[in-house]
C-alpha cells in the first residue's frame, strides 16, 4: 500500500523505485534534490527533465549534477574581476531553504497602491518587466552568499518605470488587474510571499534559461507582480502587446501550498 502526504499526494517509496527500475542510489540523489520523499508528481517532473535532457548521460549521473541549467554564466560579472562566474548555481533542496532565509529577512514591501488585497484564490499571476538574469546586487547575495564586492549594476532607466507603473496603474483602476506590487528587496520570491498575505500560496514556472536564484531572488529593479482573474487574461495581454511591455505569465494562485516547477517548497505560512 503506498504512502501519502498530508495533502494526499501518493509518496514514491525506495521499494517502489526499485519496482520502477531506478537504482537506490538515484532513490537517494532525489531525496537530497527534493528534501524529502519525493511525490509521484515530483518524481514525474525529475523523470519528465532527464527524457528532455536527451538521456545523454545516466539518470544517476544526472540527478547527481542537477542544477536548474548550469554552474557559470557569463553575465554574473561583467567587470575585470571574474571570481563570481564561479559561484555554484544551487540545487532545489538548497534554493527551499534559501527561499525561508530570504523571505524572513526582508521587510515587508510596500505595493504603491495603498490599502490594495493580497492575491486571490485561482487568479492568474504574472510578473511584468524583463526577467531578471543577475542577483549580486541583492539581499541573497549579501546575507546567503555573503559576497561584499559591487558587481556592475544593471540599471534601469526611470522613465521605462514610470511608464510601467503608468500603464498598470490604470488598469489596476479599471479592475482587470487585481494587485500589482514592484519586485523589491527578496526578489520575485519574497514579493509573491508577500502578496499571498499568509492566506493563499502560488504554483509558479520559472524560466529554464535563467538561474534559479537569480530568477527567485535577483532584485533588479524595473519590475512588478500583478493578479487577475482569469476572465481578464486575453484584455490584459492585449493591453501589454499594445504598450510593447515584456510580460511573463508566472502561474496561479493556490491555497495554501508554494510549488515551483511543480517543487513543493512548503505551505506559505511557514514563509510568514
Amino acid at each position: 500500500m503506498s504512502e501519502e502526504n498530508m495533502h494526499g499526494e501518493e509518496l514514491v517509496s525506495p521499494e517502489i523505485m526499485e519496482a520502477m527500475g531506478i537504482s537506490r542510489p538515484a532513490f537517494e540523489e532525489v531525496m537530497g534534490i527534493i528534501g524529502r520523499m519525493p511525490t509521484v508528481q515530483e518524481l514525474s517532473t525529475l523523470l519528465a527533465m532527464w527524457e528532455a535532457n536527451g538521456r545523454q548521460q545516466s539518470l544517476y549521473g544526472w540527478l547527481k549534477g542537477q542544477h536548474h541549467v548550469v554552474e557559470k554564466h557569463e553575465y554574473l560579472y561583467t567587470g575585470t574581476d571574474t571570481t563570481h562566474k564561479d559561484i555554484r548555481e544551487p540545487r532545489v533542496k538548497d534554493c527551499i531553504a534559501l527561499a525561508h532565509e530570504v523571505v524572513q529577512s526582508v521587510a515587508p514591501q510596500p505595493d504603491g497602491h495603498g490599502g490594495q488585497p493580497s492575491f486571490g484564490r485561482s487568479e492568474l499571476l504574472y510578473m511584468v518587466g524583463n526577467v531578471s538574469t543577475q542577483f549580486l546586487d541583492s539581499e541573497y547575495a549579501r546575507r546567503c552568499l555573503h559576497i561584499v564586492a559591487d558587481p556592475v549594476k544593471m540599471t534601469t532607466v526611470e522613465e521605462d518605470i514610470e511608464y510601467l507603473e503608468l500603464i498598470l496603474g490604470s488598469l489596476l483602476d479599471a479592475g482587470v488587474i487585481t494587485s500589482l506590487r514592484p519586485v523589491g528587496s527578496g526578489g520575485l520570491f519574497a514579493t509573491l510571499v508577500q502578496g499571498s498575505g499568509g492566506k493563499v500560496g502560488f504554483d509558479i514556472l520559472t524560466c529554464r534559461e535563467i538561474r534559479l536564484d537569480a530568477f527567485l531572488f535577483g532584485e533588479e529593479a524595473g519590475r512588478f507582480v500583478v493578479s487577475l482573474p482569469e476572465r481578464q487574461d486575453d484584455f490584459f495581454l492585449l493591453k501589454m502587446d499594445e504598450a510593447r511591455i515584456n510580460c511573463c505569465f508566472l502561474g496561479h494562485v493556490t491555497k495554501g501550498r508554494v510549488l515551483v516547477d511543480d517543487m513543493d517548497y512548503g505551505d506559505v505560512k511557514g514563509y510568514m
